[in-house]
């Protein structure tokens, strides 16, 4: 594999717009609001805000940063942790499972590199929150969950998703099997970590798709890995990206 180094951790070198007043709110003085350092002065009290600041730190692509902002995670997470729904940090789920932190989550798009008109496949959907930002990226997208009361979470929060596009089709099913159905994607992305790249969802990549998926083993840092089909149908190098932490990507039992 290439390791290639695409992940950004200073501030300043983020998405188009981010350093223009999006991301931050100007104090009424007319100051920066970073003289004494303060950056709550800058940012104030708004979580959504700081959610801004953080994901324009860690990815180039306006279209991923405002559709996460447009997601109402509020929706996708556990009852009890709604009130900690737009801070940049993993949520714990169900059934040992967690929801992404939103900067991972950007990062891990920005490297699938999502087209308005392409038709993504969301594996290991859980919650549904990654399926609902990819959402309002692309044309269509399609979600595969192994296990079956997490799907059934995961429709439900994506029914009350009032901005959600009519664009997501969620199955229950082992994605090391592939999707159950004779498709082809624009991009895969895999928010779960396998021992290898799963073979059956690279070969349901269409020519010029892109598949990124976590490697490694769970319980420690894994290596975001992106794989790309050519045009002949013939595989690239895989690139490694850099270090990520997800749960397993589970077989179905």
């Amino acid at each position: 594999m290439t390791r290639v180094h695409a992940f950004r951790w200073s501030t300043g070198d983020g998405a188009p717009g981010c350093e223009s007043g999006r991301a931050q709110v100007a104090p009424a003085d007319g100051s920066d609001g970073r003289a004494d350092g303060n950056i709550a002065s800058v940012l104030g009290d708004d979580p959504r805000e700081w959610l801004r600041s953080a994901l324009c730190s860690q990815c180039r692509d306006a279209r991923i940063v405002d559709a996460i902002l447009a997601t109402p995670r509020d929706r996708y997470v556990a009852r009890e942790w709604r009130a900690f729904a737009w801070e940049d940090r993993a949520l714990p789920y169900a059934e040992g499972q967690t929801i992404s932190q939103p900067t991972m989550i950007a990062i891990l798009l920005e490297a699938l590199e999502p087209r308005p008109d392409d038709v993504v496949l969301d594996v290991g959907t859980g919650s549904g929150y990654q399926a609902g930002v990819l959402a309002r990226l692309v044309r269509r997208v399609y979600g595969i969950e192994v296990i079956r009361s997490l799907a059934q979470r995961a429709r439900a929060s994506l029914a009350s998703d009032p901005g959600l596009p009519d664009n997501v089709r969620l199955v229950v099913g082992d994605a090391w099997r592939g999707f159950p159905a004779a498709l082809r994607f624009d991009g895969i992305a895999v928010a779960a970590a396998a021992s290898e790249v799963p073979a059956a969802l690279a070969e349901q990549l269409a020519p010029g798709g892109r598949l990124v998926v976590p490697i490694g083993s769970a319980g420690t840092f894994q290596d975001l890995v992106r794989v790309r089909r050519r045009r002949d149908g013939s595989f690239a190098e895989a690139e490694i990206l850099g270090a990520c932490a997800f749960v397993p990507l589970v077989h179905a039992g």
